[in-house]
């Protein structure tokens, strides 16, 4: 029988006049969010705190991860005219940290690279004194890609390793748990970027695969980490195995602070972009 969601777990539903300028913006503006599509637990606290975690490159991937809400099909081109648009969303909500987020675009030669790096721009062009992070797929650890986004400086970079080595595959088939790492690596030596990473529990993995997930990201280079609990988005991804317990949680701050982390986010709705502006 499976275990009832935890009340801890549950959020309530918001709706405000800030929760509904920033639903009107994003409309408007004809953008995707990760908080929407991704059926983010939180969304409703950032849209009162006048912030949201854009979607870049179409709200269809390339990959079929088997905790992700966000649906896998073919995926559209990529739509010019969203860099500028995002930019507008940017400006029109007053952020003074933006994060963005995309698809994994395996379609494109250089997995979107670009299209991040035109949206940092357009940011940048518009609004001034407005901190970037960009949450990125792997780009197959294509190095020229990495350069692209090195070369526009975001303010930190965050790509998720998502799950422990031993449950990478089948969390993720079509990824790599060592190309992730490399990709962090990367970042930190070569571009001296902050750089951020997270992961979810509850997928079936001991406290020591935790841990080791840990010291990787520490000896990545990693400066930021993030933990929460995964909930199944529906009957056809992967069950939930374990709901973490509050006190449990405190216990993997602890470890983290030991391991090395002076700046985390550990949590039950911890998600990458969550109160993200507080740890820069």
């Amino acid at each position: 029988m499976r275990e009832r969601l935890p009340e801890y777990l549950k959020r309530p539903i918001i709706d405000t006049d800030a929760t509904r300028k920033v639903r009107k913006t994003l409309k408007n503006r004809c953008l995707n969010t990760v908080c929407e599509n991704a059926r983010c637990p939180n969304k409703n606290e950032c849209y009162t705190k006048n912030t949201a975690t854009f979607l870049i490159m179409g709200d269809a991937c390339t990959r079929n991860c088997r905790y992700c809400n966000i649906s896998c099909a073919r995926p559209l081109p990529l739509d010019v005219e969203e860099p500028l648009h995002v930019a507008e969303a940017v400006r029109d909500l007053g952020l003074k940290y933006a994060v963005i987020t995309s698809v994994t675009r395996d379609d494109l030669t250089d997995g979107g690279a670009e299209h991040f790096a035109q949206c940092i721009q357009k940011i940048r062009e518009m609004t001034s004194g407005v901190k970037i992070e960009i949450l990125t797929p792997d780009f197959k650890g294509n190095e020229s890609s990495l350069d692209t986004i090195i070369k526009v400086r975001p303010d930190v970079f965050n790509h998720n390793i998502e799950t422990a080595r031993d449950i990478f595959k089948t969390a993720r088939p079509q990824g790599d748990y060592e190309t992730s790492l490399k990709v962090l690596k990367y970042m930190k030596d070569r571009g001296k970027l902050i750089t951020k990473s997270g992961f979810m529990i509850g997928l079936g993995e001991s406290i020591e695969q935790i841990k080791e997930t840990l010291m990787d990201l520490k000896n990545a280079g990693v400066d930021i980490v993030t933990i929460g609990q995964y909930i199944q988005p529906s009957k056809e991804h992967l069950p939930v195995e374990k709901y973490y317990k509050l006190e449990e949680y405190e216990d993997l701050k602890k470890m983290a602070s030991e391991i090395g982390f002076k700046h985390y986010q550990i949590g039950p709705l911890v998600r990458s972009s969550y109160r993200a502006a507080d740890l820069v």
